[in-house]
């Protein structure tokens, strides 16, 4: 009876130290905002490489060229460690880009010369913005350390691309996106900020329009506060009684 007592005890105890386990291996589990923050890094990589690709192979300016071949080297290294953190955590990674980003690449290339520079300058700036901003996300919102702190080896080299290809940018005469006050990219401007977008930005929604077109400068002005003491009685009616 001893022994069957004791090996209940035994089984007991085991089941006891396998619950702590499986609690820290479903607590482990990333988050949405992790888990979608490694696909789409995964994906950017992918879409980098190629893009790469296409700039040394289709670009006419040297700094075209250049920069496909740092952006490449530089995603590769980061896709290793994007791989690293996503098998470690159970994430499972896409095989390809997203579609928007392989209408992309189809669109490059199709153009050559000149044009394809400009467009691929144009395409880059758009992507880089789109993934600091998603980088910037996760840092703030992700709950897994070990993205949290892949977030944050990424942040300074997705920097570092989009301050050289705003100086190419400049070169080619290209309009560069603006971002919003607290550094990140303005959503959806990327491509509209420069035929005189800056004076439209601050005033998207009415807040600036709405008080300077006709709103307190126009309602007094009007027949209201110029016309109204005059036509009022108070100086029409001792005017003709006194002469």
């Amino acid at each position: 009876m001893l022994g069957i007592k004791r090996l209940g005890l035994l089984a007991a105890l085991v089941l006891v130290g396998l619950a702590p386990a499986a609690a820290a291996q479903a607590a482990a589990q990333p988050s949405a905002q992790d888990t979608q923050y490694l696909q789409a890094m995964h994906q950017t990589n992918l879409f980098e490489i190629r893009a790469g690709d296409l700039a040394q192979s289709k670009g006419q300016n040297q700094e075209v060229k250049r920069l496909g071949e740092m952006f490449k080297t530089d995603h590769t290294q980061l896709d290793q460690s994007v791989q690293q953190t996503a098998s470690q955590l159970g994430v499972q990674l896409p095989g390809e880009p997203t579609a928007d980003q392989q209408r992309v690449l189809d669109h490059l290339n199709g153009l050559s010369g000149a044009e394809f520079d400009r467009q691929w300058v144009i395409d880059q700036l758009a992507a880089q913005l789109q993934a600091i901003q998603a980088t910037q996300t996760e840092i703030s919102q992700g709950q897994e350390q070990s993205v949290i702190q892949l977030a944050q080896t990424v942040l300074p080299v997705l920097q570092a691309h989009n301050d050289e290809l705003v100086a190419l940018a400049q070169q080619l005469g290209i309009s560069v996106p603006q971002a919003s006050a607290s550094g990140t990219p303005s959503p959806g401007a990327t491509t509209t900020p420069s035929p005189g977008a800056t004076t439209e930005t601050p005033a998207p929604g009415g807040t600036t329009e709405s008080p300077a077109p006709g709103g307190t400068t126009e309602s007094p002005a009007p027949g209201g506060t110029t016309e109204s003491p005059a036509p009022g009685g108070a100086t029409e009616t001792p005017a003709p009684g006194t002469s």
